[in-house]
C-alpha cells in the first residue's frame, strides 16, 4: 500500500531532479545562445520537458508498486 510518504517522496525527488536537471540544461543552453553557438537552442528547447520527465518516470514507479 502507498503511504502518504511516498507521495510526499516522489514529489521531493520529482521536483529536485526536475530542477537539477531542466535547469542545468537551461543554463548550458543560455550560456552557448548567448556565445552564438546555434547547438545551445538544442538544449535550451527540451529542457521543460526533460525535467517533467523525469517526475513522470518516478510515478509510474510508484504506480507499479499500487498494482502489486
Amino acid at each position: 500500500m502507498i503511504t502518504r510518504g511516498d507521495i510526499l517522496m516522489l514529489g521531493l525527488y520529482s521536483s529536485v531532479s526536475g530542477s537539477l536537471i531542466g535547469g542545468l540544461m537551461l543554463g548550458i543552453g543560455m550560456n552557448l545562445a548567448a556565445q552564438g553557438v546555434n547547438v545551445g537552442w538544442l538544449l535550451m528547447v527540451p529542457a521543460a520537458p526533460c525535467s517533467a520527465i523525469i517526475g513522470w518516470i518516478l510515478a509510474k514507479r510508484l504506480a507499479k508498486q499500487l498494482k502489486t
